[in-house]
């Protein structure tokens, strides 16, 4: 007696709570699909994703499309014996292709391969980056905009050396034009770091929030991203290795203010020890015996000896 089999079936139905448009996008990275092809899945009507599984298998890729958020069910497949002709006569063109191992992941018909990953769009709000992606970025804005002030540091030195009034204000619009830029790609980068974790983006006004504001940064780099797709799009694509080079810079940058901080304190320290040492030295706190004071004699002194050292004059002989 051979052992029964199962199909798994999908008819449209969502699980409870689940937004129609998130679980299409679960679908597609799931598949490794686009969701143009997915979309042909919620036609109502019931198909197989898979077939002839045993019961374990069958729980096991039933889970996994759970996890997608749509209500798909387990089905006894017919115990007659088909021959390929007809089961592709039987099969619908959007029906879920067989792939060679029964515990490899599902893939859908579709005309050309899909990566299923969002692309990236650095200058805007839409989209999604990751932890490393967005330390990256960062470096990224800091170097540029540092570059940019040097260059404006030397244009408004020349301004501001001609003592013109006309200058100031050039310099003063310059400065703020570069101010402004920064913190608009400062905002978009923070943006789609808050839409990998599935967050949405206003939570960046928490920066502005006192107290909150100093550690809402650190909160970005310790969140993991969603693995799947969410209701701000696809996951972004694969760190490069110019993702990972640009991140790793940060902690050239950390090693660096360390150690100019103890080269600071140090320099601190040494100052005041040596400040402490002159004032000491000038309040008197030094003894006597180490310093040989020359004494003056007095003028009136100097004049009495004198006089005692002259001859006695006899009266008589005067």
């Amino acid at each position: 007696m051979s052992e029964d089999r199962f199909k798994i079936v999908f008819d449209g139905a969502l699980l409870p709570g689940v937004d129609i448009g998130t679980a299409k996008l679960n679908l597609a990275a799931l598949f490794k699909s686009d969701v143009t092809a997915i979309e042909r899945l919620f036609s109502g009507r019931p198909v197989a994703l898979k077939r002839d599984l045993s019961h374990a298998d069958a729980q096991t890729y039933l889970q996994a499309l759970k996890n997608t958020g749509i209500d798909a069910r387990i089905e006894s497949e017919p115990s007659i014996q088909l021959h390929l002709s007809d089961v592709h006569d039987h099969v619908p063109a959007d029906a879920i292709a067989e792939p060679q191992s029964p515990y490899a992941p599902p893939r859908a018909i579709v005309g050309e391969g899909v990566t299923g990953f969002a692309t990236l769009k650095p200058f805007g709000v839409e989209g999604r980056i990751g932890r490393l992606r967005f330390l990256a970025w960062s470096m990224v804005l800091g170097l540029v905009t540092m570059a940019v002030v040097g260059i404006f540091a030397l244009i408004g030195l020349a301004l501001v050396s001609s003592d013109s009034t006309a200058g100031l204000i050039i310099a003063g619009i310059m400065a703020f034009s570069l101010c402004l830029a920064f913190l608009i790609a400062s905002i978009m980068i923070s943006v789609q770091r808050l839409h990998d974790i599935g967050w949405s983006g206003w939570l960046w006004l928490l920066n502005l929030v006192p107290f909150v504001g100093s550690f809402f940064p650190l909160l970005l780099l310790a969140m993991p991203g969603n693995q799947t797709a969410n209701r701000y799009g696809a996951p972004p694509p694969p760190n490069s290795t110019a993702v990972k080079v640009l991140s790793a810079l940060w902690l050239v940058v950390i090693a660096l203010f360390i150690v100019a901080a103890l080269a600071g304190g140090l320099s601190a320290i040494k100052d005041e020890y040596e400040n402490t040492l002159e004032s000491s030295y000038q309040s008197g706190s030094v003894t006597t015996d180490e310093i040989e004071v020359e004494v003056e004699p007095d003028a009136n002194s100097a004049a009495d000896a004198a006089e005692e050292a002259q001859p006695p004059v006899d009266s008589a002989k005067e």
